[in-house]
């Protein structure tokens, strides 16, 4: 699946965006709504990135009575993937750095950085 995220655009990405939030297959028609009053987007724009998609294998077509569109990626898979890329292209892979730039630069709050110590907290520790 990290390869399939890492061929997704950022324009494909707001196409994602809309099937994750439905959280079931939806119709062309459907996307091409949302994405509208998001971005306004024309019908071929919309079109064009759902066919990217298929062709890319992170979308499955049903054929109903109309084509619906599913995520073949889920947020999550595509989110770890994102997290990762990014701690790799900006803090050379130390998510550590990642973390303390966050601290650094008033990123966490008290209450977040507490959360992450609990869930580093080894048993017995």
């Amino acid at each position: 699946m990290n390869d399939l995220a890492g061929k997704i655009s950022a324009s494909e990405l707001e196409v994602m965006q809309v099937l994750w939030e439905a959280g079931d297959a939806l119709p062309l028609a459907d996307i091409r709504k949302t994405l509208q009053s998001r971005l306004d987007w024309s019908d071929p724009t919309v079109k064009t990135l759902v066919r990217r998609l298929c062709e890319k294998g992170a979308v499955k077509q049903q054929t109903r009575e109309v084509y619906y569109y599913l995520p073949c990626l889920s947020r999550d898979e595509y989110n770890a993937w994102a997290a990762g890329d990014m701690v790799n292209r900006l803090f050379k892979g130390s998510a550590q750095e990642l973390v303390a730039a966050l601290v650094k630069n008033n990123g966490l709050s008290s209450a977040d950085i507490d959360e992450l110590r609990a869930m580093f907290k080894v048993e017995g520790d």
